[in-house]
Formats: structure tokens, sequence, C-alpha cells
């Protein structure tokens, strides 16, 4: 049997101070397995506690597995497996050896908007106004409150040109959960989709998890090639045309209406992801392709890009086609939106906020998008090719280099950079080179230019001579 002196320390309870000291000992072989341990009462007098205070410590040792109490014998240490032990002893090791990940000073994180430009006095105003509705204390409407449904109508008539009533737009709570919910209904019908490549992947996995095949339909820098849709099998197409992700390119009207006459020609159907058409800085937004079709166009919008990703609201119009069968399928469901963000949503634009925050939003981006491009041409000039500086709020970097995408990020983390890939947008056509997506919504104009200058001063390190 054994006796302990514990030192004990004012920052913790003394009977989590003796399960820690024990624990410590079992783990480390200290203490091996049936050892023996003193009785309740002995090893209070030893380190001079209260008796509950070691039956506590010992509560949890035996809670947790590593001793077992036999009645009136007392308490023995459980058998632990080995290569628990060993993998214990891993983490035992003195700080100095343990590889410490270099701290991120600069994030190039495409997901996330301008914080210091937030509405927030409007939509603090605006949501506590919303707590007073009766719909703010009921479950809400399956299909989206009516309320924002109304002003969703205004707002895609004025600014993306699609003509729907308020009947035909479901709201819920992001593009992915659409998109599942939609392929739910569509896999009656269709066993494929085809999709961008590269192309965003949240869409895939969604098509995917609803058991659909994927069609790759390749997209240069120029833009989809659209002459390869006849040559394919799905009658099902997913597509990102008023701002490619990633590539960032934007369809023609002409292209358009390939797509649209494809769709009527095969019977099939176009979702249009319209994920961040309010930012688009050398020209005002094309008008959405649902504007051209909306009887062969699925139209989804988000408010997650252009808003606040963390608000998790988005909607989609459906043609009168689809809008019976999908109701009828999930009436009985409760609605995965906020009511209370979609109430409070609703008074935003009905107020003319949400106008006031598009108009002061791209502005301010597109003074971020410029100085990011001028200062990435300044520190790689030719050794680099920018894509998607007219719109969006993200570039991607093609860097004329030997270095592999993995090698460019792991250079820049040593320099506090974090810079993203894009590899895991493509299915079967990925570049020669390598491609790098760099967001600019949340940096400040300082925290840009001291980005790109770490860059610079990382990629050197990997041979890129400017």
């Amino acid at each position: 049997m054994h006796d302990f002196i514990f030192p004990f320390s004012n920052e913790e309870p003394k009977y989590k101070q003796i399960y820690q000291q024990l624990k410590a000992l079992i783990e480390q072989g200290n203490l091996q397995s049936n050892d023996s341990l003193p009785s309740i009462r002995r090893l209070a007098e030893t380190l001079q506690v209260s008796r509950n205070t070691t039956l506590t410590a010992y509560e949890q040792l035996v809670a947790e597995g590593y001793i077992r109490g036999e009645g009136r014998k007392g308490y023995f240490v459980n058998v632990l497996e080995q290569v628990f032990l060993k993998e214990e002893e891993t983490s035992l090791l003195p700080s100095n050896v343990k590889q410490v990940p270099p701290a991120i000073e600069i994030d190039f994180r495409a997901g996330a908007v301008d914080q210091a430009h937030f509405p927030l006095k409007a939509w603090r105003q605006f949501a506590n106004r919303a707590l007073q509705l009766e719909e703010s204390f009921v479950y809400g409407e399956p299909f989206g409150e009516p309320l924002l449904k109304e002003q969703l109508v205004q707002y895609l008539l004025q600014a993306r040109g699609v003509k729907c009533e308020a009947d035909n737009i479901i709201v819920g709570s992001g593009t992915q959960q659409m998109l599942l919910y939609l392929g739910f209904i569509l896999k009656h019908d269709f066993a494929s989709v085809i999709v961008e490549d590269p192309g965003y992947l949240g869409a895939r996995q969604s098509f995917k998890l609803n058991g659909f095949e994927l069609e790759a339909l390749p997209v240069l820098e120029q833009g989809a090639q659209l002459q390869l849709l006849s040559e394919m099998q799905s009658r099902l197409l997913y597509v990102t045309p008023s701002h490619h992700f990633p590539y960032g390119v934007t369809m023609s009207i002409q292209q358009r209406q390939i797509i649209i006459q494809w769709a009527k020609t095969v019977d099939g159907y176009i979702i249009e992801d319209d994920y961040d058409s309010e930012f688009r800085y050398a020209q005002q937004p094309f008008p959405a392709l649902a504007s051209i079709d909306h009887s062969r166009v699925i139209y989804i919008g988000t408010f997650s890009k252009s808003f606040l990703p963390g608000i998790r609201l988005s909607y989609m119009v459906l043609p009168k086609s689809l809008l019976h069968r999908y109701k009828e399928q999930f009436s009985e469901f409760e609605h995965n939106a906020s009511s209370l963000h979609q109430l409070t949503m609703a008074a935003f634009m009905k107020n003319g906020e949400w106008t006031r925050h598009i108009k002061r939003m791209r502005l301010i981006y597109k003074q971020k998008m410029n100085y990011l491009v001028e200062q990435l041409q300044q520190q790689f000039g030719a050794n680099i090719t920018i894509l998607g500086e007219h719109s969006g709020l993200y570039v991607l970097v093609k860097l004329h280099v030997q270095q592999t995408e993995e090698q460019l990020i792991q250079s820049a983390e040593k320099y506090g950079v974090k810079v993203y890939p894009t590899s895991p947008y493509f299915l079967e056509h990925l570049t020669a080179e390598p491609i790098l997506q760099l967001g600019f919504s949340k940096l400040e104009m300082e925290d840009i230019k001291d980005g790109v200058q770490q860059l610079a001063k990382a990629w050197q390190l990997s041979s890129i001579n400017k």
C-alpha cells in the first residue's frame, strides 16, 4: 500500500487536485494494476483534509474507470491497456519539444464580412421590435415568414429582374440545406446532376447525400464550356452564372440563353446559385438567369455573403411545376430558419436599411478589392495572374512557380498569413499551376498591405523571384 503527500495550491478544490495527482500516477505507471490505495480515512489523515474530500476524489476516479472499490477490502487500481499508457506518455514530454503552430496574424478568409461597418444599431433596433410581434412567440410558417417573402418579391424584381409571387418563395437556413431538400424532391425524376468543375464543394456534397451521380462541366478562366452540354446525359444543371465560384467569371446573355434553351430541349431544370451577385464593381449586377425563364430555373439566394454568415437565412424561388410537390413533402416539417431573424430582416428591408447597406458595402468592398489587387501586382508583378478582381469578396491568385499549393500555404503560415487552397473545388480538371484564394472582406487596408508583404517574403523563400 502506498502513502501519498501532495502539495496543494489555492487555485482549484483539494478533491480535484487529489484526483488529478492519483490519475497522473496511474497513467504514468507509478501505480500499477491491482495496487491497493489508502483507505478514505487514512488518505484524509495523511493529507490533512476531510474524509468527504478524499471520498469525492475516489468517486471521480471510480466513475472514470481508473480505480475500483471492493467492499471492505478497499480501493484498487484497475487494469489499463499499455497502448493507452504509451499514447498518454507522449503528452508528458517537455514543452520545448512540442511543435507549436505559428500564430496566424492575417487571415485571408473568404467566408467573412466587414465587422466594422455592420449596421449593428439598426439591426438591434429592428430585432427588438420583432420581439414585440406575436409571430416571434410561436413556431414560424413552414416555408418562411410572409413579411419577409413580401419584401423578397420586391427586392428580387428590382435588383435581379426576377418576377415571382410570395407563394413561390421558400425560406431556409442555408444554401446547402435548401439543396438537400430540393434534391430529395428532384431525385425522383433525375438520377444525376451536372456541376461546374471547379465549383462549389457544398453543393456537390448536398447532391451526393441525395444519391445523385455527378457530371462535371469544365469551367476555364474564361468561362464554362457550354458546348459540352449536348454530350451529357443529365437533365439537371447547377451553376453560379453571375459570379462563378471560384473563378469569378460571369455568363454573358448569349451563354445564359444557351443553357435556357438546353433546359427546354432536354425537359430539365437549372439550379441558379446567386450567392453574392450584389457585389459587382465594374458594372451594375447582371439580371439573374431566372429573369429570362422562371419556369426552367430554380433560383437560390442568400444573406450570408452580403449581410452576415451567422444569420443563416437563404431563400429559393421554385417554378410552379415543383412548388406543389415541395410543399406537400415538407408541410409537416418545422421551419429551420429563425423566425426572429426573418421578421427582423423583413423590417430591415422595408425601412430601406438593406438597400443602404448594400450600396455602402459595395463601395467599401470595391476599395478593398482594388487595394488588394494593387498590392499583389506591386509585390509579385508578372509572377502571378489575378482572377476574379471585378466582383465578389475574394480573388484567386495563380502563381507561376514549381511549388505545390500545399507548399505555398505552409510557407505563408510560417510568416503568420493564412491563405486558402482551391484544389478541393476541382473534380477532374485540376490546373497545372497552383491557385490560391484570398478573401479581403473582413480585413482592414493596413492588414491587406501587411499580409501581401508577408506573402512576398514567404514565397521568396520558395524561389519566387520578383
